[in-house]
């Protein structure tokens, strides 16, 4: 029993049943837990072991990397990857430190099928297969969108791909994006670490975890985190900082109980991109800002509570209950290429009509799920039962400011030769944010939803054939009130109530202990908010996926590989309803539809040698519509797409030891800008580079690191506005040119 409590301080229990803790401890001498500490990474004898009391802990150099045996976020369940019959692929926190990511949509460049897709510098969306997602998912729970996601508090990154709706409830079919944080440890750790860079970057991070206690009972965990940077854009400025505490409190061997907090501040200034001519974006100087710099200071602010409670009733049973509450805050103010969804460039190709538009806008989340997991013993199988409630309610307020239909022929700007419009009256721009082009201008969104689900992870033959059957059944409840107020908007809310099933079937068998093939066939349930021309309303959209796969551990299991072939269809999503007079009548006949194949490698090829890499063909198009856009490709998705990265670390007894090189990209194919296909985005290739070198001072390591991103200045265009603030022809956002960061990291 002291051996299982402390498996569960370090925390491999946290998100296992019993049952795989009782494996873990059988296998506990080949699996380290999630330890950052400079003995992680310092080269040791023979052994390399980490002495714990009762614990033996092996970890050789790099095995703290690049390699992860399992993922929560697919079955919710500590399931090696090698027996999950669905595509997941991980982004370790070894990646991120290694390519100095300092975003959520950097560090998902490795991951294949997935396309980072920021808007003005409010957010992160991604396309996943094909299919927007603007939610991301934080230890299990669905987390707050339209927010920069830093990545100091990240511990690692799980893409679930295809319908989760099973376990998640309401999503898009594509998949979704899982952050795991850190948590607090049992052992000591502290780092501090100095970044500094191309266009005045400056970025510090702090992190200091460990027992409390000397029974370890207690455990608390502090990251801080402050970030300058003026951006490679005329005028730009992007300043943020971060606090993250935490505690862990273990009344007892059974029991656990987990509390976060996460404060976090941005001010910046919002930014368009470059406008397109014909069918191909504009070549503009990278650095060309088409806004203003006496554009006020755009700031969002978001704060995090969370809490996690685990209690085993004994070797086979746990009950474990999570819960999130988000608070949002945002508020922006630029000048606005105006008619925003409209042609706001002239005749002459080159004078862009704008106006000064602002928005703002506060939301609550709250999200929460009660899980009991099992595993029963019948015949010659066994299953892993996983059964749970889980309950999601947010409340939004959107208020929008100025003029984004009518433009101020005063501000029209000159693409090619800007400076002469630079400058503009900050009287200008209070008077006019004072005032909307629409008197009802205040939205306030509402959204309830309930779910229940069960899964059965059922092993027999052997424990080579794993069939994985699950479902959930959901009750939502949204609305959208618009008024010239709060409290008018508030009291217009209407009420409308979706319900609907999604299941999940999988069968994996293991045809050797390295090497296993899967099938699986999911459904995900989602949302239509418009109305019929009898002002009826529309039946939940839905995706469906087919998919095949085979997965295998190389190198005497040091490197995983998944390959996945799949067809995922998203139907009855609304198209206008040409039959009646009204535009804004709508009917539910749309489809979409994305095919292709994936590969993702992590892992090690020899002890020196790590390796993270993805290709994606994907085929995604219109298959159905009412307004002439069937045979479309969908828009920013790329038929084929290649990230790689590669890490090479000398080893002692190498004169060169203690040095770490890196080097990789990102090539992308051509894509459509927008739905219409009517420009495209050339496809780019992009290379990055890093040297770092390690300095040991007793159980201290010290870390002199250069990164190079870009390194052969390519000039590209990394994506258009997935938000619609404006018409994707009007901001196509082009990628950084070449930059350093230099950073400097102690651990203790």
């Amino acid at each position: 029993m002291q051996l299982r409590a402390i498996v569960a301080a370090v925390g491999l229990a946290l998100t296992a049943n019993m049952a795989q803790a009782d494996e873990l401890e059988r296998n506990i001498e080949r699996r380290a837990p999630e330890p950052r500490g400079p003995a992680a990474n310092k080269p040791a004898p023979t052994g390399n072991a980490v002495k714990l009391p009762s614990l033996t802990v092996t970890a050789s150099p790099q095995t703290s990397g690049y390699r992860i045996d399992s993922s929560f976020g697919a079955t919710k369940t500590d399931t090696p990857l090698i027996e999950t019959p669905v595509s997941v692929q991980i982004v370790p926190r070894q990646v991120i430190d290694d390519r100095q990511y300092t975003s959520l949509q950097g560090a998902l460049e490795n991951v294949s099928g997935v396309v980072a897709t920021p808007s003005l510098g409010l957010g992160n969306r991604f396309l996943i297969r094909g299919f927007s997602q603007s939610r991301h998912y934080r230890d299990g729970l669905r987390s707050q969108g339209l927010t920069t996601y830093g990545t100091a508090t990240i511990e690692r990154i799980e893409v679930i791909k295809g319908p989760a709706s099973v376990l998640y409830g309401r999503i898009q079919p594509g998949g979704l994006v899982n952050i795991v944080t850190k948590k607090p440890l049992p052992l000591p750790y502290h780092s501090l670490e100095l970044q500094g860079g191309s266009f005045g970057y400056w970025r510090v991070v702090a992190d200091t975890t460990g027992p409390i206690d000397a029974d370890r009972n207690w455990m608390y965990r502090l990251v801080g985190a402050w970030q300058k940077y003026d951006t490679f854009k005329d005028f730009g400025q992007d300043d943020r900082w971060l606090i993250a505490p935490s505690l862990t409190w273990r009344p007892s061997k059974a029991t656990d109980f987990r509390v976060s907090v996460e404060y976090f501040r941005r001010d910046f200034q919002a930014v368009f991109g470059t406008p397109v001519i014909g069918d191909r974006p504009v070549r503009l100087p990278r650095e060309r800002n088409l806004g203003d710099p006496n554009s006020p200071v755009d700031k969002i602010t978001r704060l995090q509570v969370g809490t996690e409670f685990n209690h085993r009733f004994n070797a086979d049973w746990m009950l474990r209950h999570r819960f999130l509450f988000g608070r949002l805050n945002y508020e922006d103010a630029w000048v606005n290429p105006t008619p925003a969804f409209g042609d706001a460039l002239q005749a002459d190709g080159r004078t862009l009509n704008r106006n000064i538009f602002g928005q703002t806008s506060n939301s609550r989340n709250y999200s929460t799920n009660l899980e009991l997991l099992g595993q029963i013993h019948l015949g010659p199988t066994e299953h892993q039962i996983l059964a749970g409630v889980a309950y999601f309610q947010n409340w939004s307020e959107y208020i929008t400011h100025g003029d984004w239909i009518n433009p101020n022929p005063a501000l029209a700007i000159d693409i090619f030769n800007p400076w002469p419009s630079y400058g503009i009256d900050p009287a200008l721009f209070e008077a006019t944010l004072a005032t909307s082009v629409f008197p009802e201008n205040h939205s306030v969104f509402k959204n309830h939803n309930y779910g229940v689900y069960i899964q059965d992870q059922v092993t027999f033959w052997n424990d080579r054939l794993h069939i994985l059957l699950g479902g959930r059944y959901d009750w939502a409840q949204t609305g959208r009130g618009r008024g010239t107020n709060e409290d008018e908007a508030e009291a217009d809310v209407p009420e409308r109530k979706d319900q609907g099933f999604s299941p999940r079937v999988a069968v994996l068998y293991q045809f050797r202990p390295n090497l296993s093939g899967y099938a699986s066939w999911s459904r995900s349930f989602g949302a239509n908010n418009g109305v019929s021309a009898s002002g009826e309303t529309f039946d939940p959209q839905r995706g469906e996926q087919y998919e095949l796969g085979f997965k295998a551990e190389l190198f005497d299991q040091r490197l995983f590989a998944n390959l996945a072939v799949y067809y995922l269809t998203k139907t009855n999503l609304l198209t206008p309803d040409r039959s009646t007079p009204d535009l804004n009548d709508s009917i539910a006949v749309g489809e979409q539809r994305s095919q292709g194949v994936e590969i993702d490698i992590t892992g090690q090829v020899t002890d020196q040698f790590s390796l993270i890499a993805g290709y994606a063909y994907t085929d995604a198009e219109v298959t159905r519509d009412n307004s002439g856009r069937e045979g479309n490709r969908l828009p920013q998705v790329p038929k084929h797409a290649l990230s790689f990265w590669g890490r090479y670390d000398f080893a002692a007894p190498s004169a060169l030891s203690g040095l770490t090189l890196g080097f990789g990209g990102v090539a992308v194919d051509d894509r459509p800008g927008d739905l219409a296909n009517s420009f495209k985005l050339p496809g780019y290739v992009r290379l990055d580079a890093m040297a770092a070198y390690r300095f040991y001072f007793g159980d201290s390591v010290l870390t002199a690191q250069i990164n190079v991103r870009n390194l052969a200045d390519t000039y590209y265009f990394a994506s258009t506005d997935p938000f619609l603030d404006a018409n994707p022809r009007q901001g196509v956002a082009v990628g950084a040119p070449r930059s350093f960061i230099g950073a400097i990291k102690l651990e203790f």
